[in-house]
């Protein structure tokens, strides 16, 4: 409805929809171009969406997208394609060793729980998508769990987002740390050779 619109929140968000292209950086010109908007009220714009990280200005005078945008679209589950690809490894991997499978996800010192596969043992970590924890180091994305361990194998990714990690957990006893590892390396070197190359893939 008409009166429910607010323009100036508009033309920012008419801004921030110029940089949904294949070019990721962009100088005001080329912007004013795409938005319609002129250089000086682009400016203003700019500097408010700036103030939230939204935008960012490198040393050139060009603009690109902050980190905004990319904390926001985190706080949702993964994507289809992610849990496409990963919950079948997580599956074959709690078949596999009868331990807890999960993908962490670590940023700015907390973990969360995205994708987990439960064993069929009564005795086992219970982990949840959604559980977080606090960790003084983002190399190591490991709860202290009493009575239990944890194995982590890191996931290759892009720089500018949070670092993803399978994980197996279970009971000391029981969950052997070599073997734990041996698997997540072969989970990941599947993912990385895509779908069918290890002829286990579980079909999309």
């Amino acid at each position: 409805m008409a009166q429910d619109r607010v323009e100036a929140v508009e033309r920012a968000l008419t801004v921030l929809e110029a940089f949904d292209s294949p070019q990721e950086v962009f100088s005001l010109a080329e912007l004013a171009q795409a938005t319609g908007f002129y250089k000086s009220t682009l400016l203003r714009l700019l500097g408010s969406l700036a103030r939230f990280d939204y935008v960012q200005r490198n040393a050139h005078g060009r603009w690109h997208l902050g980190h905004a945008p990319v904390r926001l679209a985190r706080r949702h589950l993964p994507g289809r394609h992610l849990a496409r690809r990963i919950q079948p490894l997580l599956a074959r991997l709690a078949a596999e060793t009868g331990e807890t499978a999960a993908l962490l996800e670590v940023e700015d010192g907390m973990v969360e729980c995205r994708l987990v596969t439960l064993p069929e043992s009564a005795l086992r970590h219970d982990l949840h998508p959604g559980d977080r924890w606090a960790v003084e180091d983002d190399d190591d994305p490991r709860p202290r769990l009493p009575g239990g361990t944890m194995v982590c194998q890191a996931l290759p990714g892009d720089a500018l987002e949070p670092s993803r990690w399978l994980a197996l957990s279970g009971p000391a006893g029981r969950l052997e740390a070599g073997q734990a590892r041996a698997a997540l390396e072969a989970a990941v070197a599947a993912l990385a050779a895509g779908p069918g190359q290890d002829g286990r893939e579980v079909a999309p």
